[in-house]
């Protein structure tokens, strides 16, 4: 990419819950842009959106309005990602994408800024956004591996409705609302909506997050195992998931359980590591009930970690309990954040 004072940035999916949330953070960053090219699909187009000040009408996603664009953050699904990403690329844009379309594409960086900014040196056009959950885990892990080593993980998430879409954040309210009634109770959306059947998510709690895989885990739990090895580079590194959806709008929470090298290291000396992390806020004061939860990560940039303590059987083994912003850190800002080190590092050539 070529170093410029301004950029013209699209955004793929302008209208959807990230892409809206994409729009925000590049304006609270005043990114460099010189034109914002809102992009949706042709029942989006004619839309306005506010960015600094000015109405913008939003545009149809379509290979040709990509001419001219130096950086563009993709959050309109996969398949659209599929079809017009490399249209972008040819373009002369570099690519952002937030979904699941590239990220275990050898040829295309998989990158956390945090954790592994160095990876974007080698992109050929397209960048992938890992998946939400994995990024706030390997966040929180990096300051951790690289003082202790890692050697396990085993995670269990806490999901909020808004990683389905804002359809399942309306159906939430909804379901909520009709179960205090005592009204009939509408699914249609969770927990996937092109499943056959579906459950309530109101009151309820759902072990399944996307389809399942031949192994019996979720496509969802195994990003978080496949991403998670690819982004520390380290295939040999064990990692399990399970993953939950929970009746609560933002935020995603995780119980993560890891093993490290060094079995001499006390809860101190680990939260010590944490804090050195970047982007990642310690809350961890149990005299006093300090501990992060999703309603206090909501709206926020950072992941936040608590409840650290040591296994009580296994030397070297940890537990932390880890939260952030499912739309902001776990995709919106990270895309941002990504796009940003790019200019910074072509700056520095």
């Amino acid at each position: 990419m070529e170093a410029k004072s301004r950029y013209n940035v699209a955004i793929v999916g302008a209208t959807g819950a990230v892409g809206q949330k994409m729009i925000e953070m590049l304006e609270m960053v005043e990114f460099p842009i010189e034109e914002l090219r809102p992009l949706a699909s042709k029942r989006s187009v004619g839309k306005i959106i506010e960015y600094s000040g000015r109405n913008i009408t939003i545009q149809e996603a379509t290979p040709e309005a990509f001419e001219g664009i130096d950086i563009a953050l993709f959050s309109a699904g996969g398949s659209i990602s599929k079809q017009l990403a490399n249209e972008a690329v040819e373009r002369g844009a570099v690519v952002v994408d937030n979904t699941s379309a590239f990220r275990m594409h050898d040829d295309v960086p998989l990158v956390v800024p945090e954790v592994n900014r160095e990876a974007l040196k080698n992109h050929k056009g397209i960048i992938a956004n890992p998946n939400c959950s994995t990024i706030q885990m390997v966040g929180a892990l990096e300051p951790v591996r690289q003082k202790y080593g890692l050697n396990r993980v085993i995670v269990s998430t806490y999901q909020s409705v808004s990683g389905s879409g804002l359809d399942a954040v309306e159906e939430l309210k909804d379901q909520s609302q009709a179960m205090l009634d005592g009204t009939t109770v509408n699914t249609e959306i969770m927990p996937v909506k092109s499943e056959p059947k579906h459950y309530p998510i109101a009151f309820n709690a759902l072990p399944q997050i996307d389809t399942f895989e031949d192994n019996h885990y979720t496509f969802e739990e195994m990003k978080m195992i496949n991403e998670t090895k690819k982004i520390m580079e380290a295939p040999d590194l064990s990692v399990a998931a399970t993953c939950v959806r929970l009746p609560f709008f933002y935020s995603h929470a995780e119980s993560v359980y890891i093993e490290i090298d060094d079995d001499q290291v006390t809860v101190p000396q680990m939260q010590g590591a944490i804090k050195e992390g970047q982007g990642v806020v310690l809350e961890d004061d149990i005299m006093n009930q300090g501990y992060p939860t999703p309603l206090s990560a909501e709206g926020k940039l950072e992941i936040f970690v608590g409840r650290v303590r040591k296994d009580l059987d296994v030397q070297n083994g940890f537990h932390l309990w880890v939260v952030s912003d499912n739309l902001l850190k776990g995709a919106a800002w990270n895309s941002v954040q990504i796009a940003q080190t790019l200019i910074e590092m072509t700056t520095e050539q």
